[in-house]
């Protein structure tokens, strides 16, 4: 396939005769990367009608580049950039425009800058990743993915994988959501009542959109999930942290006042803390009181190898103020982001209006394959055999910080895939993350899950998601002696 033609644009401040203009265009795309070797050229006929120049100039052109080693041509077939074509500079070339905006003042408002922590893109590369959030490639269904997305890609989904749904969801999906996935938790929905998101961070980012403003306050968990902290602050409204305790969030603790309480009962983040039943039906009970709405993240809800899970808060709700959120993300693969709210119609309807005026909706083919995933029973297979794995991780982690008396702040009542640590009270563990990695050790330090201007430091957080097994000992060893120095 040809170079697009419409990729070639001559500079009206160029210098020189139409033929010279043309090659130091053409000389400038192979200089800069933008067409690499063995790319094939417009025709002389299809550029010249682009250029709206006569067609001998363009061959004019491409037989001086020819003769420059930059073009090649090959018979009956056109003309290629070189294989012996200049390579482009290893520096980075400068944009020849200047930016004369300041852009200080031109901002209305900044997103960066938030608590959410950075993670090193290349954290397969490391021997120890102790990284959470992150899937295991070793574990997952590949074979049958690819045949899920081939069968979503036939003649006979066409419909759904081109039409455009505006405001509206794959209903495979959402009826898969809504018999299967739902009734394991103890909810009972109707698709209306249930819209797929962008993973559930966007979910979250929905939710506040439609229920915060500038005058109402939102309760939060601290520790909590640092971008859930970076939406509410962007939502403008007012934030209140509450501590939780090994139980999760107190409701005794909850300010006399709130209109939204975001909560992670299951399985709190990061600490793992299970919400024990009395506790979910007092703060159901503290917040008809308020008349506040709670808004339920029930992630990782199917990695509970350990025993059955809690049910989850909004099966109790007898009063339809739980908005629930709950992802794929997790349980398939991370860059699939997809997720789903569930909530009363009239919540449901502002938040469909919403995320159509933002990006439609998710991918009609992503939706689709996802479906055909779930309701053939590979996704039940996957989530059976990645419990299996992470219960053998799990035991041998907890094995091994025993056995060097490293000290557990928290872990998961059920399963999950992460262990909540505590170090000595003079540890800052980004520190210690710097002097690990080294080592080919990664952990995540846990100062941006609070709400505070001066955090604890001396928090981390150990994922067993993406290290196998035989090597988390090792691992353990090289984080114990750094912590012993």
């Amino acid at each position: 396939m040809a170079i697009s033609v419409e990729t070639f644009f001559l500079d009206p401040h160029s210098q020189g005769t139409l033929q010279a203009r043309i090659q130091q265009m053409i000389a400038e795309g192979i200089l800069s990367g933008r067409y690499t070797k063995n790319e094939k050229l417009p025709s002389s006929r299809r550029l010249a009608q682009h250029l709206g120049v006569s067609r001998i100039t363009v061959t004019l052109a491409y037989t001086e580049l020819l003769a420059n080693d930059y073009l090649e041509s090959r018979d009956r077939s056109g003309y290629y950039v070189s294989e012996n074509a200049p390579e482009p500079p290893r520096f980075t070339p400068q944009h020849p425009s200047h930016d004369s905006v300041d852009w200080s003042r031109a901002l209305g408002r900044r997103f960066t800058g938030g608590a959410t922590p950075e993670k090193p893109q290349d954290w397969a590369s490391y021997r120890y990743p102790f990284i959470y959030g992150q899937a295991d490639p070793t574990l997952f269904d590949h074979a049958n993915w690819r045949l899920c997305a081939l069968q979503a890609l036939g003649q006979k989904d066409f419909q759904a994988l081109t039409t455009d749904y505006y405001d509206q969801d794959d209903p495979k999906l959402t009826e898969f959501i809504a018999r299967h996935t739902l009734p394991r938790r103890g909810i009972l929905a109707q698709p209306d009542e249930i819209l797929i998101t962008m993973g559930a961070q966007n979910a979250l980012w929905i939710t506040a959109q439609v229920l915060l403003t500038q005058r109402r306050v939102a309760v939060s968990e601290d520790p909590s999930y640092p971008a859930l902290r970076d939406i509410l602050t962007q939502s403008r409204c007012n934030l209140v942290p509450v501590a939780v305790d090994k139980d999760g969030l107190p409701p005794e603790a909850l300010p006399g006042k709130a209109d939204v309480i975001f909560t992670t009962p299951s399985h709190q983040c990061p600490t793992n803390a299970t919400m024990p039943l009395e506790r979910r039906k007092a703060l159901l009970d503290k917040a008809r009181e308020m008349d506040a709405l709670i808004v339920e993240d029930d992630y990782e809800f199917e990695m509970s190898f350990l025993g059955a899970p809690s049910p989850a808060l909004k099966s109790l709700d007898t009063d339809g103020r739980v908005i629930y959120v709950g992802s794929f993300s997790k349980s398939i693969f991370p860059g699939l982001r997809l997720g789903y709210l569930v909530g009363s119609k009239q919540f449901i309807r502002e938040a469909r209006a919403l995320r159509a005026s933002v990006l439609r909706h998710p991918p009609g083919h992503i939706q689709r394959t996802a479906a055909y995933f779930l309701s053939l029973g590979h996704y039940d297979s996957l989530i059976r055999r990645t419990g299996q794995v992470y219960a053998k991780r799990r035991k041998v982690m907890e094995e091994a910080l025993d056995s060097f008396g490293l000290r557990v702040a928290g872990r998961g009542e059920f399963g999950g895939s992460s262990i909540w640590m505590r170090a000595p009270a003079h540890v800052d563990t980004h520190r210690l993350d710097e002097a690990l990695r080294p080592q080919g050790v990664l952990i995540e330090p846990g100062h941006a899950f609070f709400h505070s201007d001066a955090p604890p430091v001396n928090f981390y957080r150990l994922a067993y998601s993406s290290i196998a097994s035989e090597r988390i000992p090792d691992g353990i060893a090289l984080l114990a002696g750094e912590l012993s120095r």
